[in-house]
């Protein structure tokens, strides 16, 4: 069974970003439920195309229910789009969307061990047969490699102390289960953020950790601008400061008009044209939007075009 339900966030001003064309080949590189991929379909005529992909197995479930001949889903990650496109038979896209992070039913499902609410096997991976789980990985890393992911992927200021009790309490015994981890954390943070459980940073540590997201993110990129034709759109939804760090400076440096240095003498019309230009300025959720889906209080979605050769 696929279960478990999404709210793809900013899903509108998403596919509005795409300007879907009726004949257009499309790919959603993190279907997760659906939202993004069925909003397309509904503007693609009978010759347009869509590819999704995604790397957990209940996603691409739950994409097999979708009975269309334009649609087609593929397991794995995205940091694979080229090699995933071209088996697909898809050499040019006309747009590309990305919508990083985790999807609600993945936080919702105890035994993907993702959430601190539910006590389950502290696992974290979006494709379980793949990699090692953050309870695997937590048993055999070093205090310094722990202390340096949870600073690094999770912003957290007391990395240090967290690390340091995770390290003294699997001497007593195996850290193996959600709440096992959240209680350790809980000792070793002094003073929380409202509204905030200790573990969450911690915890979006791991999972970045775990599922390589940001190594994934940086691979995928310059293979979506790759793959898109001339004034193929790029749309990236990001949940975390460290994924739009990367989006922005990406997209910024592709629509640079050189990498020149200052001053030197030569005329505007001589240079290179941009790979990319930016459409628009950084969106995020309403205030409606992120009263009905409290996940959408951290996004930000960019969109670039990719320039017509002269």
């Amino acid at each position: 069974m696929s279960g478990g339900s999404h709210t793809a966030v900013l899903s509108e001003q998403a596919v509005e970003g795409l300007n879907v064309r009726s004949d257009g080949c499309y790919v959603d590189c993190t279907f997760g439920r659906g939202g993004h991929s069925r909003m397309i379909l509904a503007r693609l005529g009978a010759a347009g195309r869509l590819l999704a992909l995604d790397r957990d197995p209940q996603a691409v479930a739950a994409g097999g229910e979708i009975d269309d001949g334009r649609f087609r889903i593929l397991h794995g990650r995205f940091g694979r789009l080229a090699e995933l496109a071209a088996g697909a038979g898809l050499a040019r896209a006309d747009g590309i969307v990305l919508d990083l992070g985790v999807s609600s039913p993945q936080l919702d499902d105890p035994a993907r061990g993702f959430s601190f609410r539910h006590d389950a096997p502290l696992d974290m991976r979006m494709d379980p047969g793949s990699g090692v789980s953050a309870a695997e990985w937590l048993a055999s890393a070093s205090e310094t490699e722990i202390r340096e992911v949870i600073r690094n992927h999770g912003e957290e200021r007391f990395a240090k102390q967290i690390a340091a009790a995770i390290v003294a309490a699997r001497a007593r015994g195996p850290v193996a289960t959600t709440r096992q981890l959240a209680a350790i954390v809980a000792t070793a943070v002094r003073t929380r953020e409202p509204q905030q459980n200790p573990a969450t940073r911690t915890f979006q540590a791991l999972r970045i950790h775990v599922n390589q997201e940001l190594e994934e993110l940086s691979l995928a990129l310059p293979q979506c601008v790759e793959l898109l034709g001339p004034a193929g759109r790029l749309v990236v939804i990001s949940f975390h400061s460290l994924e739009d760090r990367i989006v922005k400076r990406f997209l910024r440096d592709k629509a640079r008009t050189d990498h020149l240095p200052r001053r030197l003498p030569v005329r505007a019309r001589d240079l290179p044209r941009p790979v990319l230009h930016l459409v628009g300025r950084a969106v995020r959720a309403s205030a409606a939007e992120v009263a009905a889906n409290p996940r959408a209080r951290s996004a930000v979605m960019r969109v670039a075009e990719k320039s017509v050769p002269e």
